[in-house]
């Protein structure tokens, strides 16, 4: 991840817990932290939020890059996650979609963010999608 990349997403982290998740400029967004996949460092990425019943989704999209962003290889090597969402925390586990499963879960995606589906029109890897199920509590 470049420098600029690093320092927008710093400032984005910082409003957003500073403000009830709120961040000016940005449409709803969590919090995704994970672990790196080679480092093992945490690492803690600001994503548009999908709501899909009490848990969450997550697109792998880069904006239609060519390959997937890095959180995608941490996620496949370290599944727990931690999500923020507003003033809420909690633990979930990553699960990589596929089928019928993915589409539902990339069509609901694409109803709350639209640029999602052109982000899949300028890549040829299909973009992945993750369900992030929220941990029950025992």
């Amino acid at each position: 991840m470049n420098n600029d990349r690093m320092e927008m997403n710093r400032r984005v982290i910082e409003e957003f817990r500073a403000s009830s998740g709120k961040v000016q400029g940005w449409g709803p967004l969590i919090l995704l932290t994970t672990k790196g996949a080679k480092s093992g460092q945490t690492r803690i990425y600001p994503l548009m939020s999908v709501l899909d019943g009490e848990n969450y989704i997550a697109v792998a999209s880069k904006g239609g890059a060519p390959k997937n962003p890095l959180w995608y290889n941490n996620l496949l090597a370290h599944p727990n996650v931690t999500v923020e969402v507003g003033n809420e925390t909690f633990a979930a586990t990553a699960r990589l979609l596929a089928g019928d499963e993915r589409e539902q879960a990339f069509e609901k995606a694409v109803a709350i963010f639209p640029p999602y589906g052109e982000y899949q029109k300028r890549t040829t890897r299909e973009i992945p999608v993750f369900l992030l199920e929220r941990h029950k509590n025992a």
